[in-house]
């Protein structure tokens, strides 16, 4: 059984926000709402949710408060931020108070849906042990590698430097370069450069764009660092690549009017 506490002082936002928790529940899961923060530390003490939905702007006791409250007898709670700003203080204090999710509003209902699941399976896969202080810490590891590996497979077009990424699951720099090289096998960088190589080499196949239009179109701001890592992983230049494509594709033509 879940316990959720969904904390929004605005009451068509809190109805909203209720209507897609309950799409996810099970009858024997329980839906807990109030509109303070002074109300979400009563609630948490006395019925220890599971997950917490906190809106930051609360009446009586702000959210990031509340959460800093709760965290001292729930340190295990899972936590999901709605915030209408992007205020580089809240989200540094999000990340020390270890906050799961950080939605700026107003949320798609889509998104949050997403990041709700998220929160409900690493919830469920907590409970499933009996020893949660030995397997916490790789729960946290899986999710937070499966959620990076969905960011840069939805941005890898875009740069994406190793402090945006850690920053987006919550963790510092140097612990997402070390586990994400333990859990996928490559480093960081190797990884992102691996997936918009292969796209560039789809560009050189389907397109006639020039090569530094290619590189700017993989997310490299530096055409000449775009060629060095494109020979590293293809041992040829990209115009090489192309011509190489174009003479394969000529004879596979040829070939089948034989």
């Amino acid at each position: 059984m879940s316990v959720v506490l969904i904390v929004e002082d605005e009451l068509l936002e809190l109805e909203f926000l209720r209507s897609i928790v309950a799409e996810d529940l099970l009858p024997t899961d329980t839906i807990l709402t109030c509109e303070s923060g002074i109300q979400a530390v009563k609630l948490a003490k006395q019925y220890r949710p599971d997950i917490i939905v906190m809106d930051i702007l609360l009446p009586e006791m702000d959210g990031l408060h509340a959460i800093q409250e709760i965290k001292k007898f729930l340190p295990r709670a899972c936590v999901m931020i709605l915030s209408a700003y992007s205020d580089f203080f809240y989200a540094q204090t999000a990340i020390r108070l270890r906050v799961q999710e950080y939605l700026l509003k107003p949320v798609k209902p889509s998104v949050f849906k997403q990041a709700f699941h998220d929160l409900l399976t690493t919830v469920a896969a907590r409970q499933v042990h009996v020893n949660e202080e030995i397997t916490e810490p790789q729960i946290n590891q899986n999710y937070f590698i499966e959620k990076s590996i969905k960011y840069i497979h939805d941005n890898f077009k875009q740069k994406l430097p190793l402090q945006l990424l850690s920053s987006y699951v919550f963790v510092n720099p140097q612990y997402f370069s070390r586990i994400f090289k333990k859990e996928v096998g490559v480093n960081y960088i190797d990884y992102v450069n691996k997936l918009k190589i292969e796209y560039a080499c789809r560009l050189l196949e389907t397109t006639n764009y020039p090569a530094y239009r290619i590189s700017s179109e993989c997310g490299f701001t530096d055409p000449s660092y775009f060629n060095r890592v494109f020979v590293q992983q293809i041992n040829m230049t990209p115009k090489t690549y192309r011509r190489k494509h174009l003479c394969d594709s000529a004879e596979s033509n040829r070939a089948g009017c034989t």
